[in-house]
């Protein structure tokens, strides 16, 4: 008998707690989200390339006659003037030429001389009968002659002198000269019309300051540029004197930014990509030719823009989207145009409005159609602000997962009052 009053105890228990499980738990308070209300505003229209320095003149200085290297004048990596001696060729043979030239020339000077007499005298003779046309004719012609040699032996007499002046080798414009490719006692050459080699390079001067910083931008982006231009959305007003800012190869910036000042007007066919160039200030020798350094090139302004937090940017198979919060706290979906970033924003182009409420934290909460409860997002630099924004989301799921139990808790307890009574 008491067995079974027991049984019926525990019956009547079991149906109390079932028909407390049965009662709908309350739906858990809308999730927190941190939001950014989106503002148009004007931004710098930025890109970065990877750059290879080059100098802004470079002149090979080679041997433009053969002989033997003498002597290396200049020191080597030292800064040199246009027209300085660098190097010293053997000039005896070429001293020898000029002075045998200028004999030739004296001996044809000497016999014009003598040619100019005698034609002279036979046309005095003439008119007296006492020599005749033919002889005046010869004489007059050997004089031409004459001169006309003279005038080869002058040219021959100018070449020689020029060799010669080509043993003393100089630097073909001022600059850094480079190490000596040749040393004293080498035989050096001359470039040959009939090989179309060239003469032996001695060494190389180059100018770095200024120097020129070369780079590509692909023909997509180039035509992304030339449609913002087009449609007004960048501002050109700076455009004459476009900025380049360089890091070098340690990623430290180098102070003094340089100006866009050549552009190709057609693309490589193999990269399909147009060459640029970049002059930039050099005093201190810091950037070296060849050097591969990091340009962040302004092509102006882009106007009409918005900066969004790249966490609040989301992409799937469609695009990229953002997350919004509508007047009615409803979470809503806009797909958006962002390929660009400045800092650790996005650069959205198209999409959004004024006003538009951006969810920036808490994505993983909002779904499309739900109700959410916005906050203003803090940015990460603001400490307190972060870890009230991390934390903020946690007391929903506390309270949905918490409360619901309660009730069933209570219940029970009341039911064991009653089989205690």
């Amino acid at each position: 008998m008491k067995s079974r009053s027991q049984r019926s105890a525990l019956s009547y228990l079991c149906l109390i707690v079932l028909a407390a499980c049965s009662k709908s738990a309350p739906p858990p308070p809308p999730a927190q989200v941190a939001v950014v209300k989106a503002q148009s505003q004007s931004v710098p229209l930025e890109r970065q390339f990877v750059g290879r320095l080059s100098p802004y003149y470079s002149a090979n200085v080679t041997a433009r006659v053969s002989g033997v290297l003498l002597r290396r004048i200049y020191t080597e990596g030292s800064q040199v003037r246009a027209g300085q001696l660098l190097f010293e060729i053997d000039p005896v043979f070429y001293r020898a030429q000029l002075n045998n030239d200028l004999a030739l020339l004296a001996e044809d000077q000497a016999t014009y001389v003598n040619d100019h007499i005698t034609a002279l005298r036979n046309r005095k003779l003439l008119p007296v009968g006492s020599v005749s046309q033919q002889t005046v004719d010869n004489s007059d012609a050997a004089e031409r002659s004459a001169a006309a040699k003279i005038k080869a032996d002058e040219a021959t007499v100018a070449s020689a002198r020029v060799s010669l002046n080509y043993t003393r080798v100089t630097a073909p414009i001022g600059g850094i000269a480079g190490q000596q490719q040749v040393t004293a006692g080498a035989v050096v050459g001359s470039s040959t019309s009939d090989t179309g080699g060239s003469g032996t390079l001695l060494t190389t001067v180059q100018q770095i300051d200024p120097m020129y910083v070369n780079f590509t931008i692909s023909s997509a982006d180039l035509v992304t540029l030339q449609d913002s231009q087009s449609t007004g959305s960048v501002d050109l007003s700076q455009q004459n004197h476009t900025t380049v800012k360089i890091s070098l190869p340690n990623r430290a910036s180098y102070g003094t930014p340089g100006t866009l000042d050549f552009s190709d007007v057609s693309v490589n066919a193999a990269t399909g990509s147009v060459n640029l160039r970049a002059l930039v200030a050099n005093p201190q020798r810091r950037l070296l030719p060849g050097m591969y350094v990091t340009l962040t090139v302004n092509f102006g302004t882009q106007k009409n823009v918005f900066l969004i937090p790249q966490q609040g940017v989301q992409r799937d198979t469609v695009g990229a989207y953002v997350l919004v919060v509508g007047a009615d706290n409803k979470v809503g979906r806009k797909d958006v145009v962002a390929t660009d970033s400045l800092g650790n924003n996005w650069i959205v182009t198209q999409g959004l409005t004024d006003g538009d409420q951006i969810i920036v934290t808490g994505v993983q909460m909002a779904r499309e159609g739900a109700q959410v409860k916005p906050v203003a997002w803090q940015p990460p630099a603001a400490a307190s602000g972060a870890v009230v924004a991390s934390a903020a989301p946690a007391a929903p799921m506390a309270v949905a997962v918490s409360s619901p139990p309660a009730a069933p808790a209570a219940t029970a307890s009341a039911a064991s009052a009653g089989l205690a009574k």
